[in-house]
């Protein structure tokens, strides 16, 4: 239940019975009314743009048009009053009960209050995360974990068929340079004094057990074989242990992808992925051999001006034509790219959500360009780029470097202030901006710390319901009882503030799907919770408002039912944040 889209369609309907037409008996063009909250609350629950839409197509004066609609509107049971601001906004102020009806509509709807349909079941690729396999995950990729994750809860929630993706990048250069520092740790399992890491490799001490583990398996047998030779061997082994070793990562943070597509396998097996890509592409005339102007200010050392294999990336929005081949005659990244979404593509996903770190921004363009090329028009591609995660210590930031091995690990920092802290923490802040993450501040138990203050509010209200089964045993406060409950009682200024919050939701997540934002639905849930808490302290200042009152059960039943309402809400919310919905705090 949508409150909003349920008022656009009876706005639709008031306006079809009135004599509203257009010029020249034409028929009214409705599709861009829309029905959302004023601009101050104080002019009402509701406003439509409906006269403003229409004012063309009618030939009236705005005002005017609004009247009509006014009129109708006024019949409407559910709506006290209509007004006409300024050169002809209709603001609507609802009944209260209507709003006291929304506590029984999500008492009824339970987990799927807010659920919509618009994906209409919808195959949809999610790739998020993605990191070169090349050890355990930083506080870097953290963020991105769980932006992706919570993309696709909503999507999910939605009505999307979402399926998790992680592409593995071990066809690059990093994994060779992992499996020669593997070998190194092979070496020093043997006896061998490896001394200081040399430069260029990983020096960190999560691949000390790789080592051991190859010593174990081969013995010495690897050391009187030249690099050509053991390097595959350690490549793969070193690869699927640090994917097991990131797996481990995500499952800490709850994280669990459906598919993890390895790049390598588009180059290896029967057939060439990539060059089948390009071949496709080529047929389609969207592959040339040209030459890329040189770009603007200062040249970069490594431009060459020579003929090259290109796709024509700027027929598809793109800035410039983009290499496929480098001089060398091997495949660039972005050709690989092009078959990886050319493979989802051919799997039955037409639309496709890559999450990006900071330092892809200029990738966005040719991305969506490769997948408008290669689904003919018939896909697209959404791109989020997550912005950096500062961690910090009281104020303090600190100092990382992933080269140096000194970087702060995704399981270090679960560990610190537990999962639920990391995942929201992630999510209160958009995509595109900087999160300073503290560690003192996710711990506190302040209003301050947004975590904690949403899942005090839930923990407040399963609170609530002990303390009536303690006051009131034989009052029946299960969700069929409270569903039926006269809700009457439910009058004061501050409960009616806090139902009509509570509509909200529907609207939240469907916007948050729509434009793949998971940070509303965070910055809602502190919203709603904040009005929860209002209520409660309102209740020890006037006792009459308390939500339990042993000598009034039904007034009880009422307010256990707004109750209820607000438990329900808060738990979705926090589950397509994948938070946990606590029962009680310690």
């Amino acid at each position: 239940m949508n409150v909003f889209t349920e008022f656009t369609a009876r706005v639709v309907e008031a306006i079809k019975t009135t004599d509203l037409t257009g010029k020249d008996g034409a028929e009214l063009d409705l599709s861009r009314v829309g029905v959302e909250p004023p601009r101050d609350a104080s002019h009402g629950d509701l406003a439509t743009n409906a006269a403003m839409v229409l004012v063309k197509q009618v030939g009236m004066k705005p005002r005017d048009v609004a009247s009509k609609i006014a009129e109708q509107l006024e019949q409407d049971a559910d709506i006290a009053k209509v007004d006409i601001a300024g050169p002809g906004f209709i603001n609507m102020t609802l009944s209260d009960d209507y709003w006291r009806g929304v506590v029984t509509t999500i008492l009824g709807a339970g987990k799927d209050f807010g659920r919509a349909s618009f994906g209409k079941g919808a195959k949809l690729n999610v790739e998020y995360v993605s990191a070169n396999p090349t050890g355990p995950m930083h506080v870097g990729h953290t963020r991105g974990a769980v932006l992706g994750d919570c993309i696709a809860n909503l999507l999910n929630f939605a009505g999307y068929d979402v399926t998790r993706e992680y592409y593995i990048n071990d066809a690059g250069a990093q994994v060779d340079v992992l499996a020669r520092s593997a070998y190194l740790r092979y070496c020093q399992a043997l006896g061998d004094e490896i001394g200081t890491i040399p430069e260029g490799l990983y020096p960190g001490d999560y691949l000390v057990p790789v080592g051991e583990k190859l010593a174990d398996i081969h013995g010495d047998a690897l050391k009187g074989k030249d690099e050509a030779e053991w390097l595959p061997i350690v490549r793969s082994f070193a690869i699927d242990a640090m994917m097991d070793l990131i797996r481990d990562d995500l499952a800490a943070l709850n994280v669990h992808h459906d598919v993890f597509f390895s790049e390598r396998s588009l180059i290896e097996g029967e057939n060439d992925r990539v060059e089948e890509a390009i071949k496709w592409l080529e047929d389609r005339g969207q592959v040339y051999v040209g030459k890329l102007p040189p770009p603007k200010g200062q040249l970069p050392d490594d431009w060459e001006d020579r003929d090259q294999t290109l796709f024509r990336s700027t027929e598809f929005g793109d800035d410039i034509d983009r290499a496929l081949k480098k001089s060398d005659g091997s495949n660039t990244y972005f050709a690989n790219d092009i078959a990886y979404h050319f493979d989802k593509y051919k799997r039955g996903f037409a639309q496709q959500v890559d999450i990006l770190g900071a330092d892809h921004g200029g990738y966005v363009k040719r991305l969506k360009a490769a997948v408008k090329a290669i689904t003919e028009g018939n896909g697209g591609l959404d791109v989020k780029i997550c912005q950096l995660v500062n961690l910090m210590r009281n104020g303090e930031q600190l100092k990382m470097s992933k080269r140096a091995g000194t970087f702060v690990t995704l399981r270090d920092v679960v560990e610190e202030v537990g999962v639920d802290a990391v995942r929201f923490m992630m999510m209160y802040r958009k995509a595109e901006a900087t999160i300073d993450f503290d560690f003192a501040k996710v711990t506190e138990q302040s209003k301050d710390n947004p975590v904690f203050y949403v899942q005090y509010a839930h923990a407040r209200t399963a609170s609530i319901f002990r303390q009536a089964a303690s006051e009131m045993p034989n009052l029946a406060a299960d969700r069929v009882t409270l569903s039926s409950a006269s809700l009457s009682g439910l009058e004061d200024e501050v409960e009616l503030a806090l139902i009509r919050k509570l509509s909200e939701y529907p609207r939240i997540v469907e916007g948050a799907a729509e434009t793949q934002e998971p940070h509303r639905v965070a910055f809602y849930l502190y919203d709603l919770a904040g009005y929860f808490h209002s209520v409660w302290n309102k209740g020890k200042e006037m006792p009459q408002l308390r939500f339990i009152n042993a000598k009034d059960e039904k007034l009880t039943q009422a307010r256990l039912a707004l109750v209820q309402a607000v438990a329900d809400v808060l738990a979705s919310g926090l589950g397509l944040l994948g938070v946990n919905a606590p029962e009680e705090m310690r």
